[in-house]
């Protein structure tokens, strides 16, 4: 999805909406003056703050990693895993339900285990650098909350693949890449009506100007807009946020009161344009598509790794890949790869987001709107990386990118235009 075909077909299918609107801009318009000139809105200790935070999360994912690794290696270790499993087939009277049964227990024990470090990197580092709004009580609440329905999706999702190893023991590996891209399907499906509102309440945005313009940009793409929520994200942290979520009849299009909050609405509805392009250029089946492709890869590895690991050491008592307690096996191989294929994946969403900005420019028009919204995210995204950096470690475009995307865009299609004094970004 990286290639120069399919950006071709993104901005091609991008433009659509409002080739009625093309127009020949400014040919003297200088965009990097434009763009130094936001970019020099984030100064000094600001900057410093930025870049600390966000290069700070480049190490995040590898102690992950590696503090998940060890749980399930003492796991292994110690019998536990299959001292899990057999109290799982003494209490369940099914084979099949065994897997349900012992996710209940690892689910406990693992919690427990990575707590401090949840602590510290959900609740500690986004209160060290100002993002958080709760208290630790409220976190928690919300932590136990994702612990519950975590539950219930892993025991779901255990019986089921288990199932599939012991049915299918040649290609489990490609039948279980289904049964991923599927259970990822139909969590796009279902989290914006059952789940998202287990920790937010949402509202209908008020009729006004802004409603109306966004009600304007969605008929002009066939999006149904007959409701527009807003929930109260302000609870838990100050970042600014919109998307359109949900599949087929889950859909729907939610702006976060900090949007309404802390931006001009010239911004909100650039935001929402570049939401927009997302449901129109269809990135969450693309997405799936793409991320089928990587499953595959992580599939393959573990059907080619976990039994050779399984009889390499006998004294984990795990009887093959589809006994329960082989879990923790393949949940290390699994976060393994994927720690590897970080890369990847940031680029598959980096090129999807790419292609939503170019969206969310043509259809709202309001580069400076988009380029205030593009400072304003640097808050807890590093403005100025270097290109390897940006490949390596971003999943969304850098701010500066971003900024320099919109006066490109401002001196191609804006007549006459010239350059503002930007606001600054602690205020509308």
């Amino acid at each position: 999805m990286r290639g120069g075909y399919w950006l071709g077909i993104g901005l091609a299918v991008a433009a659509l909406p409002v080739a009625a609107h093309a127009a020949v801009g400014n040919p003297g318009f200088d965009v990097e003056a434009a763009t130094h000139a936001y970019l020099a809105l984030l100064q000094g200790p600001a900057r410093a703050k930025s870049d600390a935070y966000f290069e700070g999360g480049y190490w995040l994912p590898l102690w992950s990693t590696l503090v998940s690794s060890i749980v399930y290696i003492a796991l292994l270790a110690s019998g536990l895993s299959a001292r899990m499993r057999d109290w799982a087939e003494r209490v369940g009277r099914k084979r099949w339900i065994a897997p349900a049964l012992y996710s209940v227990p690892f689910a406990v024990v693992t919690t427990i285990a990575t707590l401090p470090w949840s602590i510290y990197t959900d609740f500690l580092r986004e209160q060290q650098y100002g993002l958080m709004n709760q208290g630790f009580g409220d976190w928690a609440l919300d932590a136990a909350k994702n612990f519950g329905i975590g539950l219930v999706m892993n025991a779901v999702l255990f019986v089921t693949l288990l199932a599939v190893i012991r049915r299918f023991r040649r290609s489990w590996w490609l039948i279980g890449t289904g049964v991923m891209a599927v259970f990822v399907a139909v969590g796009a499906l279902i989290t914006p009506v059952f789940i998202a509102p287990v920790f937010n309440t949402y509202t209908e945005l008020p009729a006004g100007a802004l409603r109306e313009r966004i009600v304007a940009i969605a008929a002009a793409n066939h999006i149904p807009a007959a409701h527009i929520y807003v929930s109260d994200a302000s609870r838990q942290s100050k970042r600014i946020s919109a998307n359109v979520s949900g599949v087929g009849p889950t859909i729907r299009i939610t702006l976060n009161d900090n949007l309404l909050k802390r931006t001009a609405p010239e911004e909100a509805v650039a935001v929402m344009g570049h939401e927009m392009g997302h449901y129109v250029l269809n990135h969450v089946w693309k997405l799936i598509g793409a991320f089928t492709l990587v499953f595959l890869g992580l599939f393959f590895v573990m059907f080619w790794s976990a039994p050779r690991l399984i009889a390499r050491y006998p004294r984990w008592r795990v009887r093959d890949v589809g006994d329960p307690a082989a879990i923790p096996v393949l949940l290390l191989l699994a976060g393994c790869c994927m720690l590897v294929l970080t890369p990847i994946q940031n680029s598959i969403v980096r090129q999807n987001e790419t292609e939503a900005d170019v969206f969310g420019l043509n259809a709202a028009r309001e580069p400076d709107g988009f380029a205030h919204v593009a400072m304003r995210l640097s808050e807890y995204r590093k403005i100025s990386p270097g290109p390897i950096e940006e490949l390596m470690f971003f999943d969304h475009p850098s701010g500066e990118n971003r900024v320099r995307r919109s006066m490109q865009w401002k001196k191609d299609h804006v007549p006459g235009a010239t350059m503002v004094t930007p606001r600054a970004i602690d205020g509308k």
